[in-house]
């Protein structure tokens, strides 16, 4: 009996350490680097740089063909409480605070329920490929990229 509550307790640390948000911007290093998502003639591209002093930065264009349609500057860096938010600045406006809920080895969760969309940020690492999706209230009118590496010119 005592095996089994044992063995219960230590898979249940483990869940929890998996599930356990973030220390510091430094884990999300992941996330570097450059990426772009291709479909039916639109783009999307985002380069994020190596966390370094706390802070994370990234930029976001999209476009159609040869023609910018969109821009957005981000950045990931801990509060002065050490709370670690995700800031977007969508096409120059003022920067909009994430606060990160949950993470992962290679997966990141912000939520903002005050903002009007998105209200949910998610990067995911898989393999060679990062995964970003944006929700509305209440998880709706979700919008997905599968970004992958750029081809080397």
């Amino acid at each position: 009996m005592f095996l089994r509550v044992a063995a219960i307790a230590m898979i249940g640390m483990a869940s929890i350490a998996a599930s356990s948000p973030a220390r510091g911007v430094q884990d999300f290093g992941w996330m570097s680097g450059a990426w772009v998502s291709e479909s039916k003639g639109e783009w999307t591209e985002e380069h994020w740089t190596s966390p370094r002093g706390g802070t994370l930065l990234g930029t976001n264009r999209s476009g159609k063909g040869d023609k910018t349609t969109g821009y957005e500057f981000m950045r990931i860096a801990a509060d002065a409480d050490g709370t670690i938010r995700f800031w977007a600045s969508p096409s120059g406006k003022p920067p909009v605070g994430f606060k990160l809920v949950s993470s992962g080895p290679k997966e990141a969760v912000f939520e903002n329920p005050a903002n009007d969309y998105p209200t949910r940020v998610v990067y995911r690492r898989v393999g060679d490929t990062l995964h970003g999706t944006i929700y509305g209230p209440r998880g709706k009118n979700p919008m997905s990229w599968t970004f992958r590496r750029p081809a080397s010119k």
